[in-house]
């Protein structure tokens, strides 16, 4: 079994490196790409351009644009229309947030019309949303006419991508997507996975109830198996969204889950769940405190010390570091933490 582990996680470094020695290869103007945050995925229909200015101004880190669930299917053309017209204004309108576009699922004979559009701006998003992903063949097909269609185009940095696990098949295989994903061929470059509860509950035949209890296995197993690849595990919907307790309790019980974000449907819902997936200037404080005394103890030859009446060994010294390194990536969006993926924590809260 031991054996197996450290293949694996053998597997997991020589794909992020092979991916960052690729990427600086492919890309003069950046030896590692930025981090880029994600604390509130917000989407909103890419046929609706009233909704899409009115998002503009709504402080998410992240946008979605949708030619998926959240466009009719005699709206799709539309959609693309007004999304690439919408990404040629990309940076006076999203100045400062991931400007991001789920396209339909490679199950469906819409997708490749929605890359070829998307892809035909002149201004890219920054990120690609790929749902209902459940084999590695869904992978290869996304990437390959991506690929196809950026054939010759000199990027700054990677085109990002989001892959969408959205049933049971998707959740058991989850492992498998995400180490094939890390071999993306550039410019392409997989930043993490997104949970899709409500198709996963249909999927398995699944009864939503107001607080989730049902999906407690699944968010569980899917933010364990993301987290472990370094990748970014963004969390479920609130549809509920006039109850702001509830919100920000599911919110917060995300975070201490190890999410790094979660999707809105709302602009309401965007301060509460990105407050709930930053951590506070109390943990902040608290984290430099235990920062400092370790260096201390550490030049004075000490292993455990009390800091605050607590214990401290290195799983905590490390909570700390990622602290302040979540800390510093959500403060600045060209921040780079010397590797591909998200900072690895437990929870950002205090």
């Amino acid at each position: 079994m031991h054996s197996a582990k450290n293949a694996a996680a053998m597997l997991t470094r020589t794909a992020s490196h092979t991916a960052r020695t690729v990427l600086s290869k492919f890309y003069s103007s950046v030896a590692t790409p930025r981090y880029v945050p994600r604390r509130a995925v917000m989407y909103v229909p890419g046929s609706d351009q009233r909704k899409i200015d009115k998002v503009a101004a709504v402080a998410a880190d992240c946008v979605v644009l949708d030619c998926e669930d959240g466009v009719a299917l005699n709206q799709k053309e539309a959609a693309r229309n007004t999304i690439r017209a919408t990404l040629e204004k990309k940076r006076s309108l999203f100045a400062g947030k991931d400007c991001s576009v789920r396209v339909n699922a490679v199950s469906s004979d819409l997708w490749k019309d929605d890359l070829a559009s998307v892809l035909a701006s002149q201004h890219l998003p920054t990120t690609l949303h790929l749902p209902k992903v459940d084999s590695t063949r869904d992978i290869d097909m996304f990437a390959s006419e991506v690929v196809r269609l950026l054939e010759g185009r000199h990027l700054e940095e990677p085109l990002r991508v989001f892959l969408f696990c959205e049933s049971g098949r998707s959740l058991l295989r989850l492992a498998e997507l995400c180490e094939h994903g890390l071999g993306l061929p550039p410019p392409l470059l997989l930043d993490g996975f997104v949970f899709g509860s409500d198709d996963y509950c249909a999927d398995i035949g699944m009864t939503r109830s107001s607080l989730a209890r049902e999906l407690l296995y699944a968010r569980q197993k899917f933010v364990s198996v993301v987290r472990s690849f370094r990748l970014q595990a963004i969390d479920l919907v609130y549809i509920d969204y006039k109850n702001l307790a509830g919100l920000e309790r599911q919110s917060v019980e995300g975070a201490e889950f190890g999410f790094t974000g979660k999707q809105v449907i709302h602009p309401c819902q965007v301060d509460i769940v990105q407050r709930a997936f930053s951590p506070s200037p109390k943990r902040v404080q608290w984290a430099r405190g235990l920062l400092e005394a370790y260096e201390k103890h550490q030049t004075q030859g000490a292993g455990a010390f009390t800091y605050q009446g607590s214990m401290i060994d290195m799983p905590l010294v490390l909570q700390a570091r990622n602290v302040i390194a979540t800390s510093a990536a959500q403060s600045s969006s060209t921040h780079t933490d010397g590797d591909l993926r998200a900072p690895s924590y437990s929870s950002p809260l205090a």
